[in-house]
C-alpha cells in the first residue's frame, strides 16, 4: 500500500491529486506545521532524514522530492496514463516542465516569502528600518522582476498548447500547479494573465483534484 506522509499546505497535495487521477489506493499520514515557524514537525525525520514533505512509502521503498515521487508513481503505477509517449516532442516538454516547476519557478517565489517575512517579522526597533529597506530593495530590484519574467513566460507557453506538455493533461500539469497556486497567493498572479488563471480554474474543477482536497484536509492555497 502506498502511504503519503502529508504536510498541510505543502507540495504533498500534488501527490494526493496524482494518486486520485491514477485511481490508486493509498493511505494518508498527516503532519501539521508549527504554527509559529511554519516548519514541518520533527516526526517527519523518522520517515526521511531531512524531515520534509512530501515523502511516499511504497512497500520497502521511501521516496522524497515531489518531482521524483510523481515520476516514480507514473512510471511504476500509471499504466501509461498521464505521461506522453517516450521519444515524442510532448514527452520532451513533459520532462522540461517537471523540472522547471521546482528548479526555476519556485526559487524566486520562495525568496519573496523569505523577504516578506523579514519585512513583517518582529525585530529591535533600531534595526527595523534598515532590515525593511534591504528587504524591499531586494524584492524590487531582483525578486519581483524575476517572478514577472517567469509568469510572463508561462503565460506565453500556454498560448501554444492547452496543457503544459501539449494538448493532453499530464503529470507535468500536476507538478506545475503548486508554483502557480503560490503565485496567486503571494506574488500577484491574477486576471492580467488569463491563460494561467484559466489553467488553474480547469485543474481546480477536476474531480480528482477535489477528492485530493477531501483526503488531504485544509489547503490554504485554494480559496
Amino acid at each position: 500500500m502506498i502511504t503519503v506522509h502529508h504536510l498541510n499546505n505543502s507540495r504533498s497535495q500534488r501527490v494526493l491529486w496524482l494518486l486520485e487521477e491514477l485511481g490508486l489506493p493509498y493511505e494518508v499520514k498527516r503532519y501539521e506545521r508549527d504554527a509559529m515557524t511554519m516548519l514541518a514537525p520533527p516526526e517527519l525525520r523518522a520517515v526521511h532524514p531531512l524531515g520534509k514533505s512530501p515523502v511516499v512509502t511504497d512497500g520497502g521503498l521511501t521516496l522524497a522530492e515531489s518531482g521524483a515521487i510523481i515520476e516514480y508513481l507514473v512510471e511504476r503505477h500509471g499504466g501509461g496514463q498521464l505521461a506522453p509517449a517516450p521519444g515524442t516532442p510532448a514527452r520532451l516538454r513533459y520532462t522540461y516542465w517537471m523540472h522547471y516547476a521546482e528548479g526555476s519557478a519556485m526559487p524566486p517565489l520562495l525568496l519573496k516569502l523569505v523577504f516578506d517575512r523579514i519585512e513583517a517579522g518582529p525585530m529591535p526597533f533600531f534595526v527595523k528600518p534598515f532590515a525593511r529597506a534591504i528587504a524591499g530593495r531586494a524584492k524590487s530590484s531582483f525578486i519581483l522582476p524575476q517572478i514577472t519574467r517567469h509568469l510572463d513566460y508561462m503565460e506565453s507557453e500556454l498560448a501554444k498548447f492547452r496543457w503544459f506538455a501539449g494538448d493532453e493533461f499530464s503529470a507535468a500539469d500536476i507538478q506545475m500547479s503548486f508554483p502557480l497556486e503560490i503565485a496567486v497567493k503571494r506574488a500577484g498572479l491574477g486576471a492580467s494573465r488569463p491563460r494561467l488563471m484559466d489553467f488553474l480554474g480547469r485543474i481546480h474543477a477536476r474531480p480528482a483534484y477535489q477528492r485530493a482536497l477531501e483526503r488531504g484536509g485544509k489547503y490554504d492555497l485554494v480559496d
